[in-house]
């Protein structure tokens, strides 16, 4: 079934951090914890499903010319939102991601969904697609702080007071300063780009290239050259 395909397709194949490495800023910068992590995810992918929902259903209206700021307004509102909610309900986490939540307008995976799916499919395969990528991403940045937190501090903090503390007593701080986050994020890539040649000799195939939709083929980019 479509739907579910596209659910899955930003999950694991065209995972946005681990395929298609997009949204590296908030990945390398929210993943000191796993509550940044979740909340980060969680919320990037309310604005995604939000937003593929409503640019699908104003894709034929959209003059072409004018696509890219019309996307950028419509994300934007829902950013607006999101923030709003969270100063409200979430002071706490709200202010430990500060300035990277109204980020989210700029950030590549959800301008990159907008131009490449939302604009060109049905709002209810564009929704399945915001959701597998926002799934993706959640995903991916909470294994990065799970083991950033834990080889960092000794901790994982789950969210809240629901947390692990004095998991070990051999905290290795260099995990939880920016240089851990480039160390970490490039070990994990490796390892998935290993594991996906080794199960490509298996079949016979050769040694999958990358994927055409990550950052250096990325369609705003293009335009922007033009």
């Amino acid at each position: 079934m479509r739907f579910v395909s596209e659910i899955t397709k930003g999950i694991f194949k065209e995972n946005p951090t681990f395929r298609l490495v997009l949204g590296m800023c908030p990945t390398l910068a929210v993943t000191t914890s796993l509550e940044n992590a979740i909340g980060m995810g969680l919320a990037a992918t309310f604005v995604l499903i939000c937003s593929n929902m409503v640019i699908s259903s104003l894709r034929k209206a959209i003059p072409s010319a004018v696509r890219i700021p019309c996307y950028i307004v419509v994300i934007a509102a829902f950013v607006t939102t999101v923030d709003l909610l969270m100063q409200a309900y979430l002071p706490t986490l709200a202010e430990s991601l500060g300035i990277f939540i109204p980020l989210i307008v700029v950030n590549c995976i959800i301008l990159g969904r907008a131009e490449a799916f939302a604009s060109k499919n049905g709002v209810l395969y564009s929704a399945a697609d915001g959701l597998g990528m926002g799934l993706g991403f959640t995903l991916a940045l909470s294994c990065i702080a799970a083991i950033r937190e834990f080889l960092g501090s000794g901790n994982i903090t789950v969210w809240g007071d629901f947390a692990l503390r004095n998991i070990h007593n051999r905290a290795m701080v260099l995990f939880i300063l920016p240089a851990g986050g480039f160390i970490m994020l490039g070990l994990i890539l490796a390892f998935i780009n290993h594991l996906t040649a080794l199960s490509a000799r298996r079949k016979g195939g050769e040694t999958p290239l990358p994927l055409e939709l990550d950052c250096r083929h990325c369609t705003l980019c293009a335009i922007s050259r033009d």
